[in-house]
């Protein structure tokens, strides 16, 4: 199935299947390609540019809109897609329900930080899905240490793209309109990794 297909008749059962899963702490579900993927969070170390992005992301977010990490499902029928991505700010009022499951029309930005897993994911499958709606993607390379911010969405995907290695700043366009600071985003040294000895 592609993001062309149209949308199986089960894509509301898979989405209700996904709202009854109890997961243990640290793994969240998404449906991709027609069936529900069970994936861990990220690695502790994620937490720093996750942090970073949502302090520099609020004040900048679009009039009642928050940036948030929150576990809910942002769902894109016409795809027969759900994500639950790493970063998102979105319209306040798309969350006065009962559900965990979010229109994905909601959204004005979404982060995602590379898994080792999944990368070709983020790179391929969500990128475009969120090419067709979603105003700014920002995608932060863990492995390559570069962010690419796309945006200017369009039916064949986004028009725009781009990427500057970590430590450099990065133009996030409207409706955020600032300037990124990616200081901070690589992963630890070998001598912080040494000084955890013994942790998983």
């Amino acid at each position: 199935m592609t993001i062309s297909d149209p949308v199986p008749a089960d894509f509301g059962e898979l989405c209700r299947t996904v709202e009854a899963l109890h997961l243990p702490d640290g793994y969240r579900a998404e449906i991709i390609r027609g069936k529900i993927v069970v994936s861990p969070w990220s690695r502790a170390y994620y937490w720093r540019p996750v942090k970073s992005l949502r302090r520099q992301l609020e004040p900048h977010a679009p009039e009642g809109h928050d940036a948030d990490t929150a576990p809910f499902l942002f769902v894109f029928p016409e795809a027969a897609r759900a994500y639950g991505p790493d970063l998102f700010v979105a319209d306040e009022a798309a969350f006065e329900h009962h559900s965990v499951r979010i229109p994905g029309e909601a959204l004005s930005l979404v982060a995602q930080l590379t898994p080792v897993s999944a990368k070709d994911e983020d790179w391929s499958e969500k990128l475009a899905v969120y090419g067709r709606q979603v105003p700014v993607y920002l995608l932060v390379d863990m492995q390559a240490e570069t962010v690419t911010v796309f945006w200017g969405p369009s039916g064949q995907g986004y028009r725009s793209r781009t990427t500057v290695p970590f430590g450099e700043k990065l133009r996030v366009p409207e409706p955020f309109g600032f300037e990124l600071d990616t200081d901070g985003f690589a992963a630890p040294g070998e001598a912080t990794a040494a000084g955890t000895a013994g942790t998983p």
